[in-house]
């Protein structure tokens, strides 16, 4: 169990994040010198200006601002929740593995349940658009995993990080678990459509956030967030990518941190296995199983199991793919979207679009005579590259 704050070490901690003007590495050196917060907001300006700033030692030796005293009582009021924590890095229920990394944060609002936060785990990041190939490996690879003791880390977005999440809810109550890290406030769930899966992992596995209730999604706090899926994690697993993304951020922290890198290559012609094949390239371990990541980690968990290949062995549902949230607007067609960029059949073709026959093949006969469907020798079909557009 969770230390119990009380009031004055409650107000302490959270007040430390929330001061205006003073950053992480400030509030850490803080800490470091003088003790817990309690003891930092009672020292005397001119012991803090050791320290700070004229004007922040001046600001920590005042009382609170009335904001500060409000974003205090409403985190009081969430702790009454039973499945609500508040960590901070006196806790002996910190996550042991962010106590490595150089910044680690210095409280973690935490919904769920506090054993996941210490299970070994494997973070599973990528594109937000994902092809619906792409969501099926992020979901067969977390339940794969989870089914063997693993937790699966991501960040609870769109696309790849929904599928991961999901496949590693679908091993059961006896599996691994999955963590959701968020850019957000604890109280905000972002994107608003991951609602439901948000409450599922509450239920069998737990949601994390550094930043403070209230604080709504900003661009400069998911690089943040993504320290935090690195930090906890043994290694991660980048599944679909475009060169500059989030994705690759991830794993470039991950590789600072001494974690291990791993990627999924795809075809040639997909923007999204173009930030995979540089991580290959440059020293990412190629994976095509799950078997492949936990031969790499192995020694941590016994019983490796049965292999699980990525797509083209895989199982295709269709819902699954809805239920990942993928919505394929970055490709405009969405026979293209189903497709992906790897070579596929009719009848995977079907399951993931939902048409009926007779409407499928009018459809790809139309795309065949706009030269943006090959149709190869052994019957399977693939995407031209370079084909986006809309069909007649």
């Amino acid at each position: 169990m969770p230390v119990s704050l009380d009031h004055d070490e409650l107000a302490a901690w959270v007040r430390l994040t929330l001061e205006p003007g003073l950053g992480p590495a400030q509030a850490r050196h803080l800490l470091a010198a003088i003790g817990l917060p309690q003891a930092i907001f009672t020292q005397s300006v001119a012991q803090l200006m050791k320290f700070l700033p004229q004007n922040l030692a001046l600001q920590l030796a005042q009382a609170p601002s009335a904001d500060i005293a409000q974003a205090i009582a409403q985190t009081q009021r969430w702790l009454e929740h039973p499945s609500h924590h508040l960590l901070t890095l006196a806790d002996p229920d910190y996550p042991a593995s962010l106590l490595e990394i150089h910044d680690p944060p210095l409280v973690l609002y935490v919904n769920g349940q506090l054993s996941t936060l210490n299970r070994p785990s494997i973070a599973i990041v990528g594109a937000r658009s994902a092809t619906p190939g792409g969501l099926e490996n992020a979901s067969a690879f977390a339940r794969h995993l989870a089914e063997r003791g693993w937790c699966v880390v991501s960040g609870l977005a769109s696309g790849i990080d929904t599928a991961a999440h999901q496949g590693a809810l679908d091993a059961g109550p006896n599996g691994g678990g999955t963590l959701a890290v968020m850019g957000t406030g604890i109280d905000i769930i972002y994107p608003a459509r991951n609602r439901d899966l948000a409450h599922k992992i509450v239920e069998y596995g737990t949601l994390i956030s550094e930043f403070p209730m209230g604080q709504r999604a900003m661009p400069y706090q998911f690089p943040r967030r993504n320290r935090i899926v690195a930090g906890l994690s043994r290694g991660v697993l980048v599944v679909e990518a475009a060169v500059q993304s989030g994705s690759l951020i991830t794993a470039r922290q991950a590789g600072d941190m001494g974690r291990e890198i791993f990627a999924i290559p795809g075809s040639i012609h997909s923007p999204l296995s173009k930030g995979c094949h540089q991580l290959i390239r440059q020293g990412a371990k190629l994976v095509e199983s799950g078997q492949d990541i936990l031969e790499e980690i192995s020694g941590v968990l016994p019983g490796l199991g049965k292999p699980l290949h990525v797509v083209g062995a895989l199982p295709k549902t269709r819902g699954a793919l809805q239920a990942s949230g993928a919505a394929g607007h970055d490709t405009p067609d969405p026979i293209l979207h189903a497709m992906g960029f790897d070579p596929i059949d009719v009848d995977t073709l079907l399951q993931r679009t939902g048409l009926d026959i007779t409407l499928l093949n009018s459809r790809l006969t139309l795309l065949e005579l706009d030269n943006r469907v090959a149709r190869l020798p052994d019957g399977r079909l693939q995407r031209v590259a370079g084909t986006t557009g809309p069909t007649h």
